[in-house]
């Protein structure tokens, strides 16, 4: 089989739409994904029920793994002061990172998306 015949086979990526989300002050610029799939929202209402999170988690372990789960989900690209930062590794290691101002305008950011793109997910 010839490399012509490989590639004939090939279909484009669907990619999801995405949408920027700018801070007030201009210095950060998140890009988050316009798609969550049905397996995502059915792990992530698991991920946000307190009544099915492990015995040593309490209210605040379960909103902050919540939040992080729509932040893993979510989020394609997040520039900071002219930084882009993409990839699932290195998106998460610099949320993991963020200031409390940081992950305050992050939790907003994914409450706004998710009323506009997503009204049947409720961000804690």
């Amino acid at each position: 089989m010839g490399r012509r015949s490989r590639q004939r086979g090939q279909v484009d990526k669907l990619e999801a739409p995405t949408t920027d989300y700018a801070s007030a002050d201009g210095e950060r610029v998140l890009t988050l994904r316009g798609a969550l799939s049905p397996k995502s929202r059915a792990e992530y209402t698991r991920a946000s029920d307190p009544a099915q999170a492990r015995a040593a988690a309490n209210v605040e372990d379960v909103r902050a793994r919540a939040i992080e789960f729509l932040f893993e989900r979510l989020v394609a690209r997040w520039v900071v002061n002219e930084v882009p930062t993409e990839g699932a590794k290195p998106l998460l290691a610099r949320y993991r990172a963020a200031t409390r101002d940081e992950r305050t305008w992050i939790t907003d950011v994914l409450r706004e998306h998710c009323v506009e793109w997503f009204p049947d997910v409720k961000v804690p």
